[in-house]
Order: structure tokens, then sequence, then C-alpha cells
């Protein structure tokens, strides 16, 4: 492994797939935070663009609406305190962007080239100014086909269904488990199935079943990869 974080001229990047709700962006903040590497949580980044679609009432499964917008959406990411920090046209979003309406409306819209393309050179410049963890659904198949180590990290609907609703209501968010779970399978079908990177484990990926396993046991497996 080129230890980026001490010295290296190299970053090393490690490129986390999976589900809704399999544990990606909690086990790749511990991940990052325990190798010294940058976090970069894609799902923010798409739903930042749902956010903006949803203020300006603009139909997220309306493609053709959405590309006369894209290019007035500006995304950025910078860093305060270790925090990663959402930007949509300069506006710090990060409050928003946890909703269940901004994330199912993010499922929806980014299944269309013209999102997705807005955000790829982003996620990509950022990759390769920093040795990072970077979470998503087309990481490894995509994004950053060139990552040292990719991860494909899944669990049971039931489970993943179960910390989502565990989640919410911890934050004080009514909602209801069956309810969850539909959802949830709903989210897996778009993005397995959607023509523009769909969600996938590619052939030199480690791949990870969470359903039993705690959130210090995924993180020991990944290290162990390192």
């Amino acid at each position: 492994m080129c230890e980026a974080n001490k010295g290296c001229n190299m970053s090393f990047k490690i490129a986390i797939d999976g589900p809704s709700a399999a544990g990606k962006s909690t086990v790749s903040k511990l991940l990052s935070k325990e190798l010294g590497y940058v976090y970069i949580d894609t799902g923010a980044l798409y739903r930042a663009v749902a956010l903006y679609l949803i203020r300006h009432n603009i139909n997220p499964e309306d493609e053709q609406a959405i590309k006369l917008v894209i290019n007035d959406i500006e995304v950025d990411l910078k860093y305060e305190n270790d925090e990663q920090i959402v930007l949509l046209n300069g506006e710090n979003v990060n409050r928003y962007l946890r909703t269940n309406e901004i994330s199912q409306a993010a499922s929806k819209s980014s299944v269309f080239k013209s999102v997705r393309d807005r955000l790829l050179s982003l996620q990509r410049k950022i990759a390769d100014k920093n040795s990072c963890v970077m979470d998503g659904r087309d990481i490894a198949s995509k994004v950053l086909p060139d990552a040292n180590l990719k991860i494909f990290l899944t669990a049971s609907v039931d489970s993943r269904a179960k910390r989502r609703y565990d989640e919410n209501i911890s934050k004080g968010i009514i909602c209801d488990l069956a309810e969850m779970k539909k959802e949830i399978e709903e989210r897996d079908y778009r993005d397995t199935h959607r023509e523009n990177d769909p969600l996938m484990q590619v052939e030199d990926a480690k791949y990870i079943d969470s359903t039993d396993m705690t959130i210090e046991e995924v993180l020991d497996k990944i290290l162990s990869f390192t």
C-alpha cells in the first residue's frame, strides 16, 4: 500500500460502492479518519442537485427540465475542522440534505446522464489531489476505475431498512418500517437498472456482506485489505 498520508507523492484511492443504507458513509468516515485520508461523500453531491431541483419546483424525473438548468447548478466541497461541507451555489447546505424527500429526489434525478456528467469531473479532481475514501454507487466502475482498493459493501434489504428506520427515529423523524423497506427495494431497482452507470460490483472489488456485522467489524475487514 502506498502510504500517501505519510509523504508519498501519489494519492491512494479507496472506492466503496453498494446499495442504499449498507453503511457506506459510516464506515467510509471511520476509514478515512483511521488512515488520515479525505472522505468524499458523493451521495451528498447528488443530494445537493436534488435540493436545487426541489427549491426550483423542478420534477426530479423530468430529464428535459433538468437539462435546461443543470449548468446553473454549482456544487463543491470544502473541509472545515475535518467536516465535509457541501456548497450549492456557494451556500452551505449540509443541514438540508438528509431528509427522506431529498433522498428520494436524488435517487430519481441521479439516473440522468446530464447530472452524472456534471458531477463526475468534480469527484475525480478531488480524488486526484488527495488520498481519499470515496463512496457511492458507481465509484469503482465509473468515477475511480483506477482506485487502489475497491470494496462492494452490501446487506440484506431487511437489515438496511431497519438501519435507516432506526436512524430516522433517533433523529425524531417519524417513519414506517414497511414503507422504508419498500422505498429501499424501489431504490435498489432504480440504481441497478438505470441506463447510465448502474450500481454493480466490479470484478476486482472485495465483497462484504454486512448484514450480521457491526460497523467496527466492517472497518477491520476493510483495513485488512490495505
